[in-house]
């Protein structure tokens, strides 16, 4: 077809049909240039990888047992509906979100993931997976951490089309990114049940050096893709949540097995990221000491406001921390008075403290600095 003036087209598709096409021309070039100025503004985009502790919905959209689409989950979040995070309110990314000023990140899987929306961000996290892609496959389909590093390449693909590859590669390369992988690969891998084939297979030492390894890897292809200020948490207390206390405590003390797990990987996983930083000679990782975070309001919860750090807020047998929670679980009336809403999650207020470490927490917190000194250091930039 020829080049198109003002008289072709009147001549070809008629005045009312023309006048739509320049309508649209212009709300088109309006919206790409908005789109652009969102970008030139420097506005941070944000992503997130990782399991529950970090998963906005993905998994209401796939056919899987790891989701929490149905109340009370979600009882505190603003619709005071289920959402598919595995809180009461809101999630660690939420309140990150919420400290950079910005709307919280969609799920990728969400349709509604498109056009400006897709300059927020994306959330890619999947209840149920571990770094190990045997890490929950009872849950049958969940997107392991491979899958999701996909979706981010297919999304920076997604992104370059609306606003061009440099904006695009700039967008990603200036974004925060989270990542919360671990706990799984014990509780629900190693530990699920008694003589697992990865329990027979590894002694627990060797076991945690294999997995520090693949997540060495997982690591490496995220800063391939593009990832250039990314927070690696660590594991939180395995041996002190609900569920495993329900297991394994008569007495309300931790699970000691569960804690040497965990004693054994963070500090491994520092190391890690410490190396990975020297090997590309920037501080692209932050170790994000979550264990620690966890274990201060764990011990003495009084100090944080907290009733009970033992106890979850919605559940069933000890504890509360036996099965799922669900409409028929008991379920405290002040959901702020409790460390844990579940069996495995924290609350949402405990996942606000957990943030206002990661925001202002000294190096014994965040290594090798706080979020807070990040954003300034790129505000000055």
């Amino acid at each position: 077809m020829g080049k198109l003036n003002t008289v072709t087209l009147y001549t070809h598709m008629g005045a009312a049909a023309v006048t739509f096409f320049l309508k649209f021309a212009v709300i088109f070039g309006l919206s790409a240039a908005l789109l652009a100025a969102d970008v030139a503004e420097g506005r941070r985009a944000f992503f997130v990888f990782g399991d529950s502790l970090v998963d906005n919905g993905n998994n209401n959209f796939l056919a899987t047992s790891a989701r929490a689409d149905s109340p009370p989950y979600g009882i505190d979040y603003p619709t005071h509906r289920p959402t598919g995070r595995f809180s009461n309110g809101l999630n660690i990314p939420d309140i990150i979100s919420e400290k950079l000023g910005s709307e919280p990140t969609m799920p990728y899987l969400n349709p509604q993931l498109d056009g400006q929306k897709l300059l927020v961000g994306a959330n890619f996290a999947s209840a149920g997976v571990g770094i190990l892609n045997d890490t929950g496959i009872q849950f049958v389909n969940i997107i392991n951490i491979y899958q999701q590093l996909d979706y981010f390449a297919e999304y920076q693909q997604r992104l370059a089309k609306l606003i061009g590859a440099e904006k695009a590669k700039k967008l990603v390369n200036d974004a925060l990114v989270l990542i919360t992988l671990g706990g799984n690969d014990f509780v629900n891998n190693y530990y699920l049940i008694p003589f697992s084939p990865r329990s027979r297979q590894f002694t627990l030492p060797n076991y945690v050096d294999f997995v520090i390894s693949e997540y060495k890897k997982v690591l490496k292809r995220l800063y391939d893709l593009g990832a250039r200020k990314v927070m690696v948490t660590g594991t939180g207390p395995l041996g002190c949540v609900p569920a495993e206390l329900a297991q394994h405590s008569l007495d309300g003390k931790c699970a000691s097995e569960l804690q040497n797990a965990a004693y054994m990987f963070n500090p491994k996983l520092a190391r890690i990221i410490k190396c990975l930083n020297k090997e590309i000679n920037c501080n692209a990782f932050l170790a994000v000491n979550t264990h620690q975070i966890h274990m201060d309001f764990i011990t003495n919860p009084k100090a944080f406001g907290f009733v009970t750090s033992q106890v979850a807020c919605c559940g069933q047998g000890p504890y509360n921390g036996v099965g799922l929670c669900t409409p028929l679980s008991h379920l405290c009336t002040n959901r702020d008075e409790y460390a844990f809403w579940d069996a495995f999650h924290p609350s949402e207020k405990a996942n606000r403290i957990i943030v206002d470490q990661m925001m202002n927490g000294s190096n014994t917190y965040m290594h090798p600095m706080n979020l807070s000194t990040i954003l300034a250091m790129d505000s000055n930039a």
